[in-house]
């Protein structure tokens, strides 16, 4: 009989705007079971400190001009998630917590993946088993770092007997796709697809006191400039046939192209730019499936953008069947917490977490650097 876990998973995602955190029950394979899930917001100081010294981080240089900045945040970051774990464990008895940390600089082709978060001194706030740098061990065997959730995306659709070929679509501030074809393997293929709600977010933040496009509302009442947006995608498909990367950063986009435009007419066009990238992305990813109905089930804040959703719908294949995460009964906004609760558990059994289809390692490994109390 395999061994279960309590484990707590926090994610801070690329929108970098709070923490998602998720209780699970799990053996780290076959079984989980949901006990709890909650969302803690970033205070204000707190949620403009991050945004701010990440755009100053584009390079290594900029994260060693930046290391005293950056150590005071990742200490106010992992005091955070101290102050999560005593609000959400009032009432369960975890044995392990996955610790993902706020990243900070992610680029593939410097083999750099860092996530703000201490592990040794979360251990010590909370007084727990921690799982904590969860990247490092893949790029050291030659993947990228990223995407790490697929073989919890491949758990999904397993345990809620979705029919295959099938997708898990997280919009989140980057947007990554998995695809399963078949559970008795591990071959997922996995990549991130785009932007996700970095854009929208960063410009939405610049006009108002507002975070986010609620509902896509906003991008809804503008135009969308169609010579600034073919301008846009021609520049984007240029620079990213070079790079040919698994994996992306919040960095590797930017608004300038919009900054022209009135408030109204800059969300419709980012938010159609965005769209674009994503639907054109999974297209290549799945053209050797063009003859076969998939679905492809959306998680992730991005899910809720009506107006993005609707033109990811319009530009994508007509053998593409989009779905919410909810209408399979699972919670879209917590499978990244979940799946580091799940990643967590696999990392103290020694389980692999990431595979050369998902990150380009070498061979399937293991990762995460674990503290015991």
């Amino acid at each position: 009989m395999s061994k279960e876990y309590t484990c707590l998973g926090m994610m801070s995602g690329t929108s970098g705007d709070g923490v998602d955190a998720s209780i699970i029950q799990s053996d780290g394979l076959d079984k989980s079971i949901i006990l709890k899930e909650k969302y803690y917001e970033y205070d204000e100081n707190l949620f403009r400190d991050y945004h701010s010294i990440k755009r100053k981080i584009n390079s290594l240089k900029d994260l060693k001009k930046n290391s005293s900045l950056i150590k005071k945040l990742e200490n106010t970051i992992t005091i955070f998630h101290a102050k999560v774990v005593k609000d959400i464990t009032k009432e369960f008895d975890i044995n392990l917590i996955g610790f993902h940390g706020q990243t900070i600089y992610h680029n593939p082709q410097e083999k750099i993946s860092l996530q703000l978060g201490n592990g040794n001194l979360l251990s010590q706030l909370t007084k727990k088993k921690i799982v904590f740098n969860f990247r490092q061990n893949d790029i050291n065997n030659g993947g990228e770092g990223a995407p790490l959730t697929p073989i919890f995306h491949k758990y999904l659709i397993k345990s809620k007997k979705i029919s295959l070929p099938a997708c898990i679509l997280n919009i989140g501030g980057i947007s990554n796709l998995t695809l399963v074809q078949n559970l008795n393997n591990h071959e997922i293929i996995s990549e991130d697809v785009g932007p996700g709600n970095c854009l929208i977010n960063t410009w939405i933040q610049h006009h108002t006191n507002e975070k986010f496009d609620l509902g896509g509302k906003i991008s809804d009442r503008g135009k969308i400039n169609e010579i600034i947006l073919e301008q846009a995608l021609e520049t984007h498909e240029s620079n990213f046939q070079k790079k040919n990367n698994i994996s992306l950063d919040t960095n590797d986009f930017d608004i300038s192209f919009a900054r022209g435009l009135n408030f109204e007419d800059g969300a419709a066009t980012l938010t159609s730019f965005t769209a674009k990238i994503i639907s054109s992305k999974i297209s290549l990813l799945l053209k050797e499936f063009n003859n076969k109905k998939i679905k492809i089930i959306m998680c992730g804040g991005g899910r809720k953008n009506e107006s993005l959703v609707k033109q990811i719908k319009l530009n994508s294949k007509k053998n593409l069947f989009f779905f919410n995460a909810e209408d399979f009964e699972f919670n879209g906004d917590f499978v990244e917490s979940q799946a580091f609760a799940y990643l967590a558990i696999r990392a103290v059994l020694s389980l692999p977490i990431s595979f050369p289809s998902t990150t380009g390692c070498f061979s399937p490994c293991s990762g995460g650097e674990i503290i015991d109390y």
